[in-house]
């Protein structure tokens, strides 16, 4: 894969992404509504340390909004804007280039983290600790390795359906819910957190937050750590299973236009 097509699809990508609407208002203002919203949530449950739930979970909020509206909407925006099949058929590659897009999405989206905190310090004046700084930069890289590698997969699976905009809509709240971003998944009857196993966005929300709370069992940590990156090579795995197979239904079809 040539890295200069990959780094300069991610800096299109910005560039196209923070002028829509849409993306800036998911960027920048849904973080600080979701901050109130958490924080009034929060406020008098007994929680201490807010970070867990209130910054983490907002942030993480608006992250994934983001990658739903931007990086599976992508596709959309390139088959009605009539490129798909260009970007299909390019000498790049279509992995290549919609993994740029992925990445540069993901990584702008991080924002959100760091506007959920700056919200949540200067609104509310919450004490906000991060107990294990550096397992918590371990799992924040592993949790960005784990949302690209899922928009791929969510991406190839968008890429021969003509309703993106409606599965992309969908995927959003019952991933939130699904993943524990604003609540433990224990609380979850016991047959749906069997799903929510399954997903790499529960682990990676589970190491953030143990992080923030502090790693008192390393074993653990590292167990969850070991899980996450087995289901991020499941998943990658899968991306390059489903493009293959998209690859030749395409060929076969002759067509990724809108009609």
């Amino acid at each position: 894969m040539n890295l200069s097509i990959l780094l300069s699809t991610m800096r299109v990508q910005m560039k196209q992404s923070f002028a829509r609407p849409m993306f800036r208002f998911c960027l920048l203002a849904n973080p600080i509504l979701n901050t109130i919203l958490l924080y009034e949530m929060y406020r008098g449950s007994g929680e201490d340390n807010f970070m867990a739930y209130v910054v983490l979970g907002s942030g993480l909020m608006g992250l994934w909004g983001c990658i739903c509206f931007s990086s599976a909407g992508d596709i959309n925006r390139e088959r009605y804007s009539g490129t798909l099949a260009l970007i299909f058929a390019a000498p790049a590659r279509f992995p290549a280039i919609i993994l740029g897009k992925i990445i540069g999405n993901t990584l702008m989206s991080l924002l959100t983290l760091g506007i959920s905190l700056v919200t949540a310090v200067v609104l509310f004046r919450i004490p906000l600790m991060l107990a294990s700084p550096l397992y918590f930069l371990l799992a924040l890289l592993a949790a960005i390795l784990s949302f690209v590698v899922i928009s791929s997969v969510v991406a190839c699976l968008l890429t021969l359906s003509r309703k993106t905009e409606l599965y992309m809509n969908c995927i959003e709240i019952p991933i939130i819910l699904l993943c524990g971003f604003v609540f433990p998944v224990s609380v979850l009857p016991d047959a749906v957190q069997v799903i929510s196993r399954v997903l790499s966005p529960t682990y990676a929300v589970e190491l953030l937050r143990m992080a923030v709370w502090g790693v008192d069992d390393p074993a653990v940590f590292w167990q969850k750590l070991g899980i996450l990156m087995g289901l991020t090579v499941l998943y990658t795995l899968l991306s390059a299973l489903l493009y293959r197979k998209i690859d030749r239904r395409v060929r076969i079809a002759a067509t990724l236009e809108v009609a």
